[in-house]
């Protein structure tokens, strides 16, 4: 079978940072830095900006994990050292180790549909 993966191996192969298309090549040369080819297959993607995106869904998706957890630790009655403790270094970590990820989707899928990321309406 030939031409372009589905849109669900796209988005998994994103999510673990490697290429788009062939899913062996590293898609960034940096922490958040998109690699302009994929050393496996060739593919150009270097142009593509997610710009926001990634950002916002790692915004929603850490917020989404922490504040239930932090609202539990409320309620057990964790004490506030432990709250200010925990918390904002379990945000920082979780949010490091999404970024990218997140990135690497985003970045996969905007190179399924075409797009670059300077699209004018």
């Amino acid at each position: 079978m030939t031409g372009l993966p589905n849109l669900f191996s796209v988005l998994v192969r994103g999510l673990v940072r490697s290429c788009p298309n062939c899913g062996k090549g590293r898609l960034f040369r940096g922490y958040l830095k998109v690699a302009e080819t994929c050393p496996a297959c060739g593919t150009e993607f270097g142009r593509i900006r997610a710009d926001d995106l990634p950002p916002y869904l790692t915004i929603f998706v850490v917020g989404h994990i922490i504040v239930p957890m932090a609202l539990w630790g409320e309620r057990a009655g964790a004490s506030t050292l432990f709250q200010m403790t925990v918390w904002p270094l379990a945000t920082l970590v979780l949010t490091l180790a999404m970024l990218p990820c997140l990135k690497g989707a985003v970045v996969g899928l905007m190179w399924s549909m075409g797009m670059r990321g300077d699209e004018q309406r």
